[in-house]
């Protein structure tokens, strides 16, 4: 504690003037911070721990006050001050006070004291705020002094006393009664301060003791009122706010006192006085508001019959900070006040703008209207729900049905009512737009206003069409427009309704005006409508009426093609086409016949500019030169009809401005090179625009603003757009017609697109607007004219400007600004140079002449064109000249204009040039700018060279590093020491600093010194910008704490940012608003669990709340204020970032917080409603599975409990059911228990926690219910796609409760009556779509047990086929595209149950695998714990057929469609006249997306149909007669003249295959494809015959052509579709892999269906096909298919070969083997190369098969079996006996190969053994020397042990005597290979062996039967061997005596044996060859030694 003390102390006493040094910026941060952090670390202190330092801390902080703290020090002290002795004792509270109060006494008024008196006052304040009453009476003195000080005081020191008289009055509340007139008296002076920041502090000093001091509402109440009012005059936007909040909360007050409610804080009693004063009226309370806005406050009470005389310039200030207080008044009183009141309020509001004050002329009745909608905009948008919006809809109506009948449209009348009549007109407009508004806000949920036939809104709004006033006919139209976007129905019956009021009434002129605006406006709104209208729609609108042309070019593209040669015609004819024929025109008519000629040529105009900007695609070039014919004659007309305009004066001026406005649209959308011989002249007309030559008024352009960079907006004050007034505060910006915009202005804004964020057009006035359009096309041109001519426009740009005086100088500069700008910028654009010498010259000449200008915002667009001349010039000597001129400029001037300028037009050369283009003189600008920002004596000095140096910093990136310190230090500086009400300078420090973190970027992670530093500086920077008390600060102290965050995350505290972003949340300043959910919106997607930790922090905490626009947190936490907000903001930036925020929040806190996210998106959804579709809400009963029984009715009218909100809106509960199937989404990515009602429940058990999706399946049904069954469309389809999901999900998930049950099961009723509604006639088509796809999803899903229960939901979508039968019988209100996707979407409803019903019926043979259907879930059958559902297969099937007949040519219709459609542009010209069965030919393009998404499953449906009638009998029949057919050779040769025909034959064969499992079938198919394999055969042969006949002699020599005659060619290729080889691999791959499905290449479903035994013959007979496809190719076409032969015939031994015995596949595959190791191609010379290698591939493969299948011995019990040796031996012997010696001679291959045999020999099975044996023979009999020789080396030794083994001698078996039988059969082939020198070894080791086998004397009496053999077969061999070989034999003979007398022996006993015989008759026995074996092996191998 006292180490904390000190250290406390120890930095606070530090040398306050190290303040000012740069190079201590860690002090002063450091100082700064512990401050801070002292107030903390006090509130955490008791006050036992406070009371042994307590009096060294306030000396030390006392001695602070009077070291010149700057302001956010002197804060801070007195927060310290204040924290200390509310934690802490009192005893030195007086002597604090008395030490403040004497420094306030203290003479001294030098500039060095006045921070030591603004400490001491600040200090004050908050010790009185803190401290409350505890200040006893001290406050009188202090008071007094402050007082007393005021009158004396400077700006700063007034804004101080102000605050602290406000934290008085707040701390003190009634106990300083005696008090509150002399403060009173001192805030009234300061209210009309010539400060604006003194105003607002007196503001909110007033808006406080408006809580405690009751005669401000009833003594005062006018006074004060009138002050306000004054106040208002010359105020800026922040005296606007406060004061307004102070008028509208003084008016509130005057209504809430009689219920004793005061509006701000409740925590002070009340005056006491205060119920002795006679309570005022609402319409009084109005009156004194609406004093203020008609004549300024002057005597309001005095009656308003006075009023309504004469005319009173209002000034627009106080204007429009009356509409603020209107609104602050509304919003104090509260939405449920305002629903009691609305129609005292609405008729008070609207009646204003009727008043004649409020339109003395029409420029103050635009803003009169645009302050009137904002008050309504404001309180019936923002502040009721949208049943209290209907409510208030039906009001307006009826007000404006008043108005209407007031007017008397007779024509005598009219004069009388004129001046009525005129006024009123601006209330309809109001009204009008403001139910436009509603209307639009509201959607399909206000069908209910136009479905009343009592009072029915449309017919109110058709009246007013009627009107005698334009403006009022216009808003009208505007209204239907609106009507016509948010409900799609109504447009096609308003068509109508226009068309015949044209038609009914074409003698008026109102009727004509209302009903083709109406018309243009229904058409403008058609592109806006999902739904679109009928197509005819449009060809019946061009009939009607062809002037309404501008407008019918609005509809599709499609209908403008159509009527579009009409159109030429039309805009060919409405202009002179030649100079005479204009002359002829000039020397005729009167006034009136121009204008009604020009106001037609601007209409023909006005439709050139509709169609090139909505139908580009239909601008080819020659309909641009047609166009351009008519443009060019319009350009001449305006060249030459100045004398026409000249004689009849100010009568044509404005038809001949709206030709020209229309021309400069019209050019400015066609390509600028088309009307290049034009330039001339246009550029004449152009420049004469702009630069007022023939204009007396000083008319401006309104395009500068959006000119320059959007950056600038602190210098050009466009930061207001970003607030929630702009709509009314943009009449008061300085050269900008923004806020005059009206809709009489330019009526083609009815159909054109309005602005985004705008919610009515605003086309500005047609002077501005005309120039505006001038400055546009001039962008176009400009980068386009030659030298000569930017030369001459420049210079006369000058001249022009020098010719014009005072304010006419300034509206030609700022118009020639802004062309020059949008010229410089197509240059850019364009990638062109500015030009020449004298060209740049002028440039320059010009814009540094601007750059001294006195306005700002020429000042700022000379920076910017100088920045961008920069940019055309590539010379970097033109930057550096630019950059010195500014350099020596701010050198030498000392005046503001000078600074200014040149300080920007540094800013804009780096901005634009770049910083690598700049970087040169980069330390001079950053050193200048340094310098000028530190100019105290100037503050917007300081703004501009910190604005440039933010310029400079953005664009620097690294090259700006090294100026980081410096301007880090001086903006640190400039924040301590700069007075917080230069809010400009923080704003633009708050940029620097943001430059400065985007500068260091990720550096600041960084640990070293120099980073900590910087970053902790930063921090301070931010903490201090944070307790600013502007929102524009505030927002840039969010926005740099954000980045902070992106770069260095771990140093942003989290735990005090986020709160103070969740308070800020409930700001009224949208910039804040918009920062803090930006900010928000970054820390969720890293942090999202920490920040809602953060927010609910604030749950219980009882902060300050904004009194109009509170957002508390409950315990809903961040996430329900976020919701709470959609329904307030209109922003659509801030609404999508509050959803992004949420979406992050959702992903990862929804699965572990289901509870708490399904409860805020129920209680959004659950809405209570009155209608219809409320009542049948609460009515469906809501089955539940146990685990949410409680509280389901209180929450499903949850809306009736939070009346005092708003209820949620439509877009809120969409984005809520939208946020539910996130959240499903999230939990299916956690998976687990979120889908298993018995786990879930069991983990909730065990482990006492847990919270799962399948818990919440009720209320998830629930909300979907709700969603599908609303008044709104989107939520409806929202609705559906949630309900689809749910069954999707949920599908399978079984009821443990009940086995055999789904979960889902007890939902059917609510399933049904969710989808039901959709299917009503008058149902959009896209909703009735989406409710097809829930229906079929449903049915597919196998939930529904019972066929009753899923009759309900099938009854829907029968109900829907009469929709496809009637066509053309009803009348249709939708586009034809609509009612397309309706029945495309009927069809696959249809289709996908049908898919499911095959699957799941026996009628499918099983052929289907689930897995390969759209929806694996919906369509796969039952899991084998829930059994047959009795709605699957046949039962559901029923339900299908009795439409099948119908549906399945429905099917193959739109099967057809579908083909035409995707036909390429080129055939277009075939496609049907008359479109297809579900389309039109108007219509295709739109169609072809929902046929897209369509056609698979109608597909797949019309596939499955022909399966239930076609028995397997008629196709056996079939297969029979076409293998008859292809027996004979005609039709074979028949078949082979088209290749097409053979390959589709395949395909057939093939579909068969997948389709039919029938043995017989599939045998047939292979019979067929044999026949179809011959026919190739015998066509390849004639081929060749031909080709040799050609060749001739040449035949040999060029026998590689012959065999390129084969498929594949020179080049291999065997294309898909063109190749036969190719379909019939196809053929014999689908039957390999269903026979063997582990064959399948493809990846194998989860759960693979158990595999059956193949049958052996087919593997056999593809085998063989596979085997003879090489010899149909050509050598470069077998190397093709080569690769997958080899991988299917090794993938069949891998598969078949195993133990147990093997059929037909292996021979087969053995065959293959053979025939492609043997077959020609691999001696080929083209391709031996590449046949060899790939059959040594092969033949590895084997070999490591053989490896498996060795290792016997180490298999253990439980392995899987092994491939059987046999075979794999078998396989080896094939390569080494057939293919080429070079294919097994390679080492790598054959040592394996002699390895296996050696294991076999080796091996314990005596048959594997014979068989290896039998093998070896063969090889060294019938192989090549070289490939036997290692065998014979390797293997020979192995058969001597073998037979010189004792047991080889002592047989007992016939398998043992056949081993050794075969083991010397193999020996003595080894004596035929031996050379005849070496032969005598061979025989020497055989012939011992033959005598060992001989037996003697009793051992042969006694042998066995085969050791008898064995003799006899020796002896033989013996008697064989000697003849054959004698000299050797006897070689042998002599060497061993035993050996001769043994075989001596033998042979006398085989003659004495023969002698018996004979005698005995026994027939003589020839000498026998080895005989067969009597143990037959698995397979016959005799073939395999040839």
């Amino acid at each position: 504690m006292e180490e904390a003390v000190a250290e406390i102390g120890r930095v606070m006493a530090s040398n306050p003037s190290t303040r000012y040094r740069p190079g201590c910026r860690l002090a002063l941060s450091k100082r700064v911070f512990f401050l801070t952090g002292s107030v903390q670390f006090l509130l955490l202190l008791g006050s036992n721990d406070i009371k042994g330092c307590q009096k060294k801390l306030v000396e030390q902080l006392t001695q602070l006050i009077q070291e010149s703290p700057g302001p956010p020090t002197r804060r801070l002290i007195a927060n310290c001050l204040a924290t200390l002795f509310s934690v802490g004792d009192t005893f030195l509270l007086f002597d604090t006070v008395n030490k403040c109060n004497d420094i306030l006494k203290n003479k001294d008024d030098s500039p060095s004291f006045l921070p030591t008196k603004l400490a001491a006052i600040c200090c004050v304040g908050f010790m009185y705020e803190k401290l409350g009453r505890m200040m006893g009476r001290s406050y009188e003195e202090t008071v007094t002094i402050l007082v007393k000080s005021l009158r004396s005081a400077e700006s700063q020191m007034r804004i101080e006393i102000m605050t602290t008289l406000e934290k008085v009055c707040c701390g003190m509340g009634s106990a300083i009664v005696n008090m509150h007139k002399e403060i009173f008296k001192a805030a009234k002076h300061c209210l009309t301060d010539r400060v604006m920041a003194v105003r607002c502090a007196a503001a909110k000093c007033l808006l406080e003791m408006l809580n405690h001091a009751s005669f401000m509402y009833t003594t005062e109440l006018e006074s004060l009122a009138t002050l306000c009012f004054r106040a208002f005059d010359g105020s800026n936007y922040e005296v606007r706010c406060a004061v307004a909040k102070l008028l509208g909360a003084l008016i509130a007050t005057t209504q809430t006192s009689q219920q004793q409610q005061p509006p701000a804080k409740t925590n002070t009693t009340a005056h006491p006085s205060k119920n002795s004063v006679k309570n005022m009226s609402l319409e009084e309370a109005l009156g004194v508001l609406m004093s203020g806005f008609l004549r300024g406050g002057i005597g309001f009470l005095k009656g308003t019959g006075e009023i309504i005389k004469g005319s009173s310039g209002v000034n627009r200030e106080i204007r429009v900070g009356v509409t603020h207080a209107y609104v602050v008044f509304l919003q104090t009183m509260g939405g449920e006040w305002l629903e009691r009141n609305l129609s005292t309020v609405l008729n008070h509001i609207l009646e204003l703008v009727a008043n004649p004050k409020a339109a003395s002329s029409h420029v103050d009745a635009v803003y009169s209207r645009k302050c009137i909608s904002f008050i309504l905009r404001s309180s019936l948008g923002r502040m009721l729900g949208e049943r209290a919006q209907v409510s208030a809809a039906k009001e307006v109506a009826t007000i404006i049905t008043s108005q209407m009948n007031s007017i008397d449209l007779s024509l005598e009348n009219a004069k009388d009512c004129n001046q009525e009549t005129l006024f009123g007109q601006h209330l309809m407009v109001c009204a009008l737009q403001e139910l436009a508004n509603l209307i639009l806000s509201l959607g399909t949920t206000s069908s209910s206003l136009f479905t009343d036939q009592a009072n029915n809104l449309l017919d109110c709004i058709l009246s007013v069409l009627l009107h005698p006033c334009q403006a009022a006919r216009l808003a009208a139209a505007w209204c239907l427009r609106c009507i016509c976007i948010a409900i799609p129905s109504q447009i096609t019956p308003l068509i109508d309704k226009c068309i015949e009021g044209i038609e009914n009434s074409r003698t008026s002129p109102e009727a004509i005006s209302g009903y083709s605006s109406a018309l243009a406006a229904v058409l403008g709104g058609v592109r806006l409508s999902p739904l679109g209208v009928p197509h005819n729609k449009g060809k019946v609108i061009f009939n009607t009426a062809e002037e309404l042309l501008r407008s019918a070019s609005q509809n599709s593209v499609p209908v403008v093609k159509g009527l579009l040669p009409r159109m030429l015609l039309l805009w060919r004819n409405s202009f002179p086409r030649s100079n005479k024929e204009l002359d002829s025109e000039k020397a005729r008519g009167d006034a009136f016949t121009w204008q009604v000629t020009l106001d037609g040529r601007a209409g023909a105009l006005s439709a050139m500019h509709s169609f090139l900007q909505n139908c580009p695609e239909l601008l080819t070039d020659d309909i641009a030169k047609r166009i351009l014919t008519p443009v060019e004659s319009a350009l001449a007309m305006l060249s030459n009809i100045s004398s026409v305009l000249k004689s009849y004066g100010q009568h044509l001026k404005a038809p001949a401005a709206m030709v020209r406005l229309r021309l400069y649209e019209t050019l400015s959308l066609l390509p600028p090179q088309l009307f290049e011989g034009s330039y001339t002249h246009l550029l004449r007309l152009l420049v004469s625009e702009f630069t007022l030559s023939e204009n007396p008024a000083n008319t401006t352009t309104s395009q500068l603003r959006s000119a320059c960079h959007a950056d600038d907006s602190v210098i050009l004050g466009t930061w207001l757009q970003e607030t929630d007034h702009r709509t009314i505060e943009d009449q008061l910006q300085h050269n900008s017609a923004a806020g005059s915009g009206a809709l009489e202005h330019d009526p083609c804004c009815l159909y054109r697109a309005i602005s985004p964020g705008e919610s009515s057009p605003g086309p500005l006035p047609l002077g501005v607007a005309v120039i505006d359009a001038s400055v546009i096309l001039f962008g176009c041109v400009f980068p386009r004219v030659n030298q000569k001519h930017r030369l001459q426009m420049l210079e006369h740009f000058s001249e022009c400007i020098k010719a014009a005086k005072s304010s006419r100088a300034d509206a030609v500069t700022l118009n020639v600004f802004s062309a020059l700008l949008t010229g410089l910028k197509g240059l850019t654009e364009s990638k062109s140079i500015l030009g020449s010498e004298d060209v740049k010259k002028a440039a320059t000449t010009l814009i540094i002449s601007a750059l001294t200008s006195s306005s700002p915002i020429l000042r700022c667009a000379a920076g910017e064109s100088l920045g961008r001349l920069a940019q055309t010039v590539p010379d970097p000597r033109t930057t550096a000249e630019l950059a010195q001129t500014s350099f020596d400029r701010l050198k030498s001037a000392r005046d503001v204009a000078s600074r200014t300028g040149h300080s920007l037009a540094l800013g804009c050369l780096h901005r634009y040039v770049g910083g690598l283009g700049s970087s040169q003189h980069l330390n001079t600008s950053v050193s200048i700018l340094l310098a000028l920002a530190q100019d105290p004596t100037s503050p917007i000095v300081q703004v501009w060279a910190l604005h440039a140096l933010f310029l400079i910093a953005d664009s620097g990136g690294p090259m700006f590093r090294g100026y980081v310190e410096p301007t880090l230090t001086l903006a640190l500086k400039l924040l301590l020491n700069v007075p917080q009400s230069h809010v400009d300078v923080h704003q633009c420090i708050g940029k620097v600093l943001s430059a400065i973190i985007t500068t260091v970027g990720p550096e600041l992670q960084g640990n070293t010194s120099t980073v900590c530093m910087a970053r902790s500086s930063l921090l301070c920077a931010c903490a201090i910008m944070q307790d600013h008390q502007d929102p524009l600060v505030q927002a840039e102290a969010t926005s740099c704490l954000q980045q902070l965050h992106l770069f260095a995350p771990r140093h942003v505290n989290l735990s005090s940012l986020v709160p103070t972003l969740c308070g800020t949340l409930s700001s009224n300043h949208l910039l804040l608003r918009k920062a803090a959910v930006a900010c928000l919106r970054q820390l969720t997607q890293r942090e999202a669990k920490e920040v809602c930790e953060h927010a609910l922090t604030l749950a219980n905490e009882n902060r300050e709340n904004n009194s109009v626009e509170g957002l508390v947190i409950t315990e809903t936490g961040l996430p329900g204020v976020l919701f709470t907000m959609l329904d307030t903001e209109t922003d659509p930036s801030l609404i999508k970032h509050i959803h992004d925020t949420l979406t992050s929040m959702l992903q990862v806190l929804a699965a572990d917080n289901l509870s708490q996210w399904l409860s805020l998106c129920k209680s959004v959804l659950t809405v209570a409603n009155d209608t219809a579709s409320g009542e049948q809400e609460g009515n469906v009963p809501v089955a539940d599975e146990g685990s949410d029984d409680e509280g389901d009715d209180a929450e499903f009218h949850a809306g009736e409990l939070a009346r005092v909100t708003i209820q949620p809106r439509w877009p809120t509960r969409v984005f809520a059911a939208d946020s539910v199937s996130k959240i499903i989404t999230t939990c299916k990515t956690h998976k687990g228990a979120h889908f298993d009602l018995a786990l879930a429940k069991e983990m909730q058990m065990s482990k006492h926690k847990g919270d799962y999706l399948v818990l919440h399946l009720s209320d998830l049904v629930r909300m979907a219910f709700m969603a599908a069954t609303s008044d709104c469309d989107q939520l409806r389809l929202q609705g559906l796609s949630l309900l689809n999901e749910i069954i999707e999900t949920f599908a399978r998930v079984p009821e443990p409760e009940f086995p055999g049950h789904l979960l889902l099961e007890q939902y059917q009723a609510q399933v049904s009556a969710a989808l039901r509604p959709a299917f009503t006639r008058d149902t959009p088509s896209h909703v009735t779509a989406a409710a097809c796809q829930a229906c079929s999803a449903w049915i597919g899903s196998g939930v529904a047990r019972d066929l009753s229960d899923l009759r309900r939901v099938h009854q829907l979508l029968v109900s829907c086929l009469d929709r496809l039968r009637a066509s053309g019988t009803t009348p249709l209100i939708y586009n034809e595209s609509m009612l397309t996707l309706e029945r495309l979407a009927i069809l696959r409803a249809w289709a996908e149950v049908y898919i499911v019903a095959m699957v799941g019926s026996s009628t499918s043979a099983g052929n289907l695998n689930p897995s390969n259907l759209p929806n694996n879930d919906t369509y796969a059958n039952g899991d084998e714990d829930f059994g047959d559902f009795e709605s699957g297969g046949e039962s559901l099937l029923t339900l299908v057929l009795p439409e099948l007949t119908s549906l399945s040519q429905n099917w193959l219709a739109a099967l057809k469609d579908h083909a035409l459609l995707s036909l390429p542009p080129e055939f277009a010209s075939q496609l049907p006249h008359d479109g297809g069965a579900f389309y039109t030919t108007d219509t295709m393009d739109s169609c072809r997306p929902h046929y897209a998404a369509s056609w698979p499953p109608l597909l797949h449906a019309a596939a499955l149909c022909p399966r239930m009638v076609e028995p397997t009998e008629s196709v056996i029949t079939c297969l029979k007669a076409l293998f008859t057919l292809l027996d004979s050779e005609l039709p074979r040769q028949m078949l082979m003249l088209d290749r097409s025909l053979s390959i589709e034959l395949c395909n057939v064969l093939h579909r068969l295959l997948l389709t039919r499992e029938n043995i017989e079938i599939q045998q047939l198919v292979m019979d067929v494809l044999s026949q179809v394999l011959k026919a190739a055969q015998e066509e390849l042969d004639t081929l060749k015959k031909k080709k040799m006949k050609e060749l001739g002699a040449e035949a040999d020599e060029k026998s590689g052509e012959l065999d390129n005659v084969g498929e594949g060619g020179e080049s291999g290729e065997l294309p898909p579709g063109k190749s036969l080889v190719f379909a019939v691999l196809e053929v014999c791959l689908c039957l390999l892999v269903s026979q063997l499905p582990p064959l399948n290449p493809s990846p194998q479903s989860l759960s693979p269906r158990p595999q059956k035994r193949p049958h052996p013959p087919l593997v056999a007979r593809a085998l063989d096909t596979m085997g003879r496809l090489p010899t149909l190719t050509s050598p470069a076409g077998g190397i093709s298919i080569l690769p997958t032969v080899l991988y299917l015939t090794t993938g069949v031994l891998k598969e078949c070969g195993w133990k147990s015995p093997a059929g037909g596949e292996v021979t087969g595959a053995l065959h293959c083997l053979r025939a492609l190791a043997s077959h020609r191609y691999a001696t080929h010379s083209a391709t031996t190369n590449q046949w060899k290698a790939l059959l040594q591939s092969a033949l590895a493969k084997i070999i490591d098969l053989a490896k498996t299948g060795a290792d016997m011995s180490e298999m253990s019990e439980g392995d899987e079996i092994k491939l059987d040796e046999v075979t794999m031996m078998t396989a080896i012997t094939v390569f080494v006996l057939h293919a080429p010696p070079e294919v097994v001679s390679a080492p790598n291959l054959q040592y394996p190969c002699i390895n296996h045999f050696r294991r076999c020999i080796q091996g314990d099975d005596i048959q594997i053994k014979l068989k290896c044996v039998q093998s070896l023979k063969t090889i060294f009999s019938s192989t090549d020397r070289q490939v036997c020789t290692s065998y014979v080396h390797a293997l020979a030794p192995r058969l001597l042990e073998l037979l010189h083994n004792k047991a080889s001698k002592q047989v007992s078996t016939d398998l043992e005597l056949n081993l050794t039988l075969e083991t010397i059969c193999a020996l003595e082939a080894l004596i035929h290979l031996a050379e005849p020198k070496h032969r005598i070894q061979m025989l020497k080791l055989l012939v011992p062996e033959l005598i060992d086998c001989l037996l003697e004397g009793p051992t042969l009496k006694e042998a066995n039967k085969q050791c008898k053999t064995l003799h006899e077969k020796s002896l033989q061999w013996l008697m064989k061997i000697g003849p054959q070989y004698p000299q050797e034999f006897k070689t042998i003979m002599s060497e061993s005596s035993d050996m001769r007398s043994r075989l001596e022996t033998a042979v006398r006993r085989s003659q004495e044996s023969r002698r018996k015989d004979i005698i005995s008759g026994k027939p003589h026995q020839p000498q026998l060859q080895p005989q067969e074996p009597t143990i037959k092996l698995k397979t016959d191998f005799r073939d395999f030694a040839a």
